[in-house]
């Protein structure tokens, strides 16, 4: 943990997101705080002993916090006794991306690169639809995850893996000159468009569950509802609407893995196919990350119960921009 040290009796003081925050009594009635707090470079246990709401605060799981305590050694683990806790305040002047997982851009950079896109298509159909539901979500669409468990589940992870997803289709465009290049590029812009819905993500940019829509909807339908609402809105012909409309529900290649219906026209299967192809090649360098070289991964059960090996120091970068 990135926690200074603030005297010479052991008393520390930082920023961190609260992981995992369970509310518990003691032996003698008392309550107090059971936590695990995290930034970049790792996790700590932490209590709060005497906990009283009025006093101290009331705090949830991605709650954003600063931290005053002593650390100490219980059953072989350090542990913080949090003499102090409050929420983070914008006078304190840190960048929560500092302290969890995050894209290698900032949301503002890739949400302005696909825009830039966008904003220089021919077809006016497209450019209209895919720049209003962009900025209708832009507050989200920032420093939402992709996931919740899986594939760019970071903070700002959405745009990472759409902005990943379009350079891929700039150059399959350019092998394939024949591809519509301007609608394959908006059904990437938009195919997860939904997912500023599914996902219950507060301020850590990190998803902690499903709202009741994505549970009972998903993303996929979602995602085809709303362009289809925003079509008619914007008086977008039927047909170009209705195309978006099938990349989204079939994105995910098949029934088995959520599609909808299998993707039917070259573009809705490109997308598919390079959308499978960034989430693979993500979760093998994420979970590859995590080991020395020479070693396999555990066995990752989104990719065939497959184990992976490292056999190289290459990093998780990606170059977006």
């Amino acid at each position: 943990m990135n926690f200074k040290e603030i005297g010479n009796n052991g008393l520390v003081e930082g920023f961190a997101v609260i992981k995992q925050c369970d509310k518990k009594m003691t032996k003698n009635g008392s309550y107090y705080l059971d936590l695990v707090l995290s930034d970049k470079d790792g996790e700590i246990f932490a209590k709060v002993w005497d906990y009283n709401e009025s006093a101290h605060g009331q705090y949830d799981t991605d709650g954003f916090v600063k931290v005053r305590g002593v650390i100490s050694q219980y059953n072989g683990h350090d542990q913080l006794k949090i003499e102090r806790i409050r929420p983070v305040i914008e006078s304190d002047n840190v960048d929560i991306s500092d302290y969890v997982k995050s894209a290698d851009y900032t949301g503002e950079e890739m949400f302005s690169h696909l825009l830039s896109f966008v904003n220089g298509f021919k077809d006016d159909d497209l450019k209209k639809i895919v720049s209003y539901l962009l900025n209708e979500n832009k507050e989200k669409i920032l420093y939402f995850p992709a996931a919740f468990r899986l594939h760019h589940a970071i903070r700002c992870g959405l745009l990472m893996h759409t902005a990943s997803i379009v350079k891929l289709c700039e150059s399959v465009c350019k092998v394939y000159p024949f591809v519509n290049r301007e609608l394959l590029i908006s059904g990437a812009i938009l195919h997860d468009i939904a997912k500023t819905v599914e996902f219950d993500v507060k301020e850590t940019g990190i998803a902690s569950g499903y709202t009741v829509e994505g549970n009972l909807i998903g993303h996929l339908v979602m995602g085809a509802m709303m362009v289809k609402e925003a079509g008619q809105k914007l008086l977008i012909d039927k047909e170009k609407s209705m195309l978006l409309q099938h990349m989204i529900i079939s994105h995910h290649g098949e029934p088995e893995f959520g599609a909808a219906v299998r993707p039917l026209f070259l573009e809705a299967e490109l997308l598919s196919q390079l959308d499978s192809m960034d989430a693979k090649v993500y979760e093998i360098m994420d979970a590859v990350s995590g080991i020395e070289k020479g070693e396999f991964t555990n066995r990752l059960w989104a990719l065939d119960d497959r184990k992976f090996y490292k056999y190289n120091d290459a990093e998780l970068k990606v170059d977006l921009l």
